[in-house]
């Protein structure tokens, strides 16, 4: 008898080792899969968010060319045009990283991204504006939109900012 109750707590303890090994290795799979799932999820904002970064930089620029360009003396829509072009594909670059911040998240920076993109696309329509008048009647029409112009991308130095704090709030990298 000694030895069947012997061997059947033997058994039971076994049992009950190895249902906490399974139980401390599940816990451990779980664990593992949340960190590379926050891993995977912080690079991507971090991709999304350095992409929609360079792509505000490159439309910046692009668009300093043509102002640069309206207001050079003694050039014309044929300098003017090609800097304009360059800010079609520099709109849609921006654009494109903008949609990749608002799906990366968190929320905060979602709507960070959203002002910034709302501030962008205000001077971006002014310019448009500006370049379209400017080809068209060949003259620079500095008086009528050099201050907007100017106005609109001080505007968005704001929204600049905000997103960079935010950005650096979601990736956890502020001191």
């Amino acid at each position: 008898m000694a030895a069947i109750v012997g061997a059947a707590v033997g058994a039971v303890g076994g049992l009950g080792g190895g249902l906490l090994s399974v139980a401390s290795q599940s816990r451990h799979h779980r664990e593992q899969r949340r960190a590379e799932r926050e891993r995977w999820r912080d690079e991507m904002r971090r991709d999304a968010y350095n992409a929609y970064l360079a792509a505000t930089r490159h439309l910046n620029a692009a668009w300093w060319k043509v102002a640069d360009e309206l207001a050079a003396e003694g050039s014309a829509p044929p300098e003017w045009r090609p800097a304009f072009v360059e800010t079609h594909d520099a709109w849609a670059r921006f654009s494109t990283a903008s949609s990749a911040v608002a799906v990366a998240g968190p929320r905060s920076a979602a709507a960070a991204g959203a002002d910034l993109h709302r501030a962008m696309r205000a001077w971006h329509m002014i310019g448009v504006q500006w370049a379209r008048a400017a080809i068209r009647d060949g003259l620079a029409h500095l008086d009528d939109y050099e201050a907007r112009f100017k106005a609109a991308a001080d505007a968005k130095q704001g929204p600049v900012t905000a997103f960079h704090e935010t950005a650096r709030i979601a990736l956890d990298t502020e001191d």
